[in-house]
């Protein structure tokens, strides 16, 4: 994982996309918002994707406020829905 991050912060987007998948197999939602915060839009998918399956209402407010406003939204609303 050390090498993966380190290859991430250099630019790898092979990385970061294995970052992305380990982190979405272990639902950790801690990597991926890191990963997102960087700027991966494959993050920011998988972690409205994982915060959604986890039914973490939290993370989706604070994805939906900090600009991913669309998905984010959708998935509170359809959350709120059932």
């Amino acid at each position: 994982m050390k090498e993966l991050r380190r290859l991430a912060e250099g630019g790898s987007s092979d990385a970061v996309d294995e970052l992305v998948q380990r982190a979405a197999e272990r639902e950790d939602l801690s990597e991926l918002r890191r990963l997102a915060d960087r700027g991966s839009a494959t993050a920011s998918d998988q972690l409205i994707e994982t915060a959604t399956e986890l039914d973490d209402l939290e993370e989706l407010r604070r994805l939906a406020v900090g600009g991913n406003l669309t998905a984010a939204a959708e998935q509170l609303a359809e959350l709120g829905a059932e």
